[in-house]
């Protein structure tokens, strides 16, 4: 690739929300440059007839089948409550008045 034009990288600092020096120009268009010549190598990388990586181990599904079960009765769901008001559970206050 060759060398980035002032507005080119002007226009990525703009991007970035950088403020950049007149002095910086050419050390940034340098920079960019070396980045920009890294990912055109990551383009030529033949690929067609890579397998993919999902993950670094096989994972099997460890989702169990979903069953319809008995409902817990109120009274059960009251013991695990640290704080009920007849049928309603009291939990604290998160926001202000």
């Amino acid at each position: 690739m060759d060398r980035l034009t002032d507005e080119e990288v002007m226009h990525v600092a703009n991007l970035a929300r950088l403020y950049i020096s007149e002095e910086e120009k050419d050390k940034y268009a340098k920079d960019l440059k070396l980045l920009l010549d890294e990912v055109d190598k990551i383009k030529d990388i033949n690929d067609n007839d890579a397998d993919f990586l999902i993950a670094p181990i096989d994972h099997d599904s460890v989702l169990r089948e979903d069953k319809e079960e008995d409902m817990l009765s109120l009274n059960d769901l009251k013991d695990n409550i640290p704080s009920v008001k007849g049928n309603f559970v009291e939990v604290p206050v998160m926001l202000n008045e």
